[in-house]
């Protein structure tokens, strides 16, 4: 997400270093900058916009003492960057005497139908319970479809073959007396705006009076996101904007543009097609992503949320492992399968520092299968003790997990680093671990190769040979 325009800028801000800020090399940064945003398909009023905010604070502004005039300016840019996307309010209505209505509308193939069940899904992860209408009866298949989502969320779908205004009115009423706290409507789109379309939604928005009113709009349109947004808003008075398919988006120009244009802000994101993948937009991480800083609240949630699904036995006796500097292979191989539910791409593109760092053409998901394979094809004792793993161990382990030997020794190498790297976490603050693992991001130490400096002094940052190994064995026992 947005790897185009958090290059651009990592470039741009190289103008800032040394020396203290003046008019002459704000300006030289600056024109770096609006250089990123247009090739990054924001909408050309925004653009102009904030970066005569930025250059009127970054001059105007008193260097602060102690502080590099580049932070400085990075500062300045971040908190714009907040202001021009923000502010947002988070919080879906309630209401005590009656179902909320929430309209989702917008063009055809935006993803409105998977949408609504993404927004159901979430109202009932915050302890709602959500009625889905099928409004769309436009598009072949579009009800059928809400139903399938809807059984497989545990979500009711009310439907009926008649018109929409009457599927919408008469999908509040059954909410109403089936207990449901919410509705939302999903709508006809088109494959462009017209005056049919907007007739029928304003007949709608007149008749069933919802409480809010959502446009879901695709990422991938660019700036063109913002001139929908305002057609929309301008017959309709939107509350917000969905962003859906935000993860396949490198540019970032439709979540800069819209709220500049239209007043509108951005309420939820959609980061991938699974029911389970709608977010809130929240400015400052959005901000902090397009710069390069990454989103470790974002990461640190989501680890929360998986390991919620971990009984706490399990992780209980995995804390005592760490605690004691004990790391196997097994372990390992469960903190990938972790990493793998939250999504490689996605968990990389929240460390900071990382997003620059994957290779072009790199896949991390397939990097991360061969790892697991690999793991697979060892024994229990070699999971356990990866010191035991000679030379034929390895050809047969390559064997059964389809790659080289060379990339067996390779892994093992780093495998070797990492359980350092865990003996020294298991000491620290939780504070300490997270500038440990912000530091390692910085630095690329995840990536393939990029575990180096993780050697300790004197390490040639070789495998140790199976004598080597044989004879610290001997250390260990007589140490006993």
């Amino acid at each position: 997400m947005f790897e185009g325009i958090t290059k651009s800028l990592t470039e741009a801000f190289k103008k800032f270093r040394g020396g203290k800020l003046t008019a002459e090399n704000v300006r030289d940064g600056l024109r770096e900058v609006r250089r990123a945003f247009i090739e990054a398909d924001v909408n050309y009023d925004v653009v102009t916009d904030f970066i005569g905010r930025v250059e009127a604070k970054a001059v105007g502004q008193e260097v602060l003492a102690r502080v590099n005039p580049s932070d400085q300016i990075i500062k300045i840019v971040h908190d714009e960057l907040v202001a021009t996307m923000g502010p947002v309010d988070p919080k879906i209505p309630q209401r005590a005497d009656r179902p909320v209505v929430l309209m989702l509308c917008g063009l055809q193939g935006a993803g409105k139908t998977t949408t609504a069940a993404k927004l159901a899904l979430t109202l009932q992860s915050r302890g709602r319970k959500p009625l889905l209408a099928a409004a769309d009866l436009q598009r072949p298949g579009a009800v059928e479809q809400l139903r399938t989502l809807g059984e497989q969320i545990g979500v009711p779908v009310y439907s009926e073959a008649t018109n929409p205004v009457d599927v919408c009115r008469n999908a509040v009423a059954e909410a109403k007396r089936t207990l449901c706290d919410a509705v939302i409507l999903d709508t006809a789109g088109r494959l462009q705006i017209d005056d049919d379309l907007m007739a029928e939604l304003q007949r709608i928005d007149k008749l069933v009076k919802p409480d809010e009113c959502y446009l879901v709009v695709d990422a991938m349109i660019g700036q063109e996101a913002a001139n929908v947004a305002k057609a929309f808003n301008d017959a309709l008075e939107l509350n917000a904007c969905i962003l859906t398919k935000l993860d396949g988006d490198a540019r970032g120009g439709a979540a800069m543009s819209i709220k500049g244009v239209t007043g509108v802000p951005v309420k939820f994101i959609g980061v991938g097609e699974k029911v389970d993948k709608l977010e809130d937009f929240v400015p400052e991480r959005m901000a902090g992503r397009i710069m390069g800083q990454g989103d470790l609240m974002g990461v640190v949630e989501k680890i929360a949320s998986i390991q919620s699904q971990v009984s706490e036995e399990e992780l209980k006796k995995q804390q005592e492992a760490l605690t004691k500097g004990q790391f196997t292979l097994d372990m390992f191989r469960q903190q990938f399968a972790t990493i793998a539910k939250m999504g490689m791409k996605d968990m990389l593109g929240r460390m900071p520092g990382m997003s620059e760092m994957i290779p072009e053409g790199e896949d991390p998901e397939e990097a991360l299968k061969r790892v697991q394979g690999m793991i697979d094809s060892m024994t229990k004792k070699e999971k356990d003790d990866p010191d035991i793993i000679d030379t034929p161990r390895r050809r047969r382990i390559a064997r059964g997990a389809g790659v080289e030997p060379h990339e067996v020794n390779q892994f093992l190498k780093q495998f070797e680093q990492v359980r350092f790297l865990m003996k020294q976490m298991a000491s620290m603050s939780m504070w300490q671990r997270l500038k440990m693992v912000t530091g390692l991001g910085k630095a690329g130490a995840f990536m393939p190769g990029g575990m180096d400096m993780l050697k300790t002094k004197g390490d040639t940052g070789t495998r140790k040979s199976a004598k080597q190994r044989a004879e610290e064995r001997k250390k260990k026992k007589k140490k006993k």
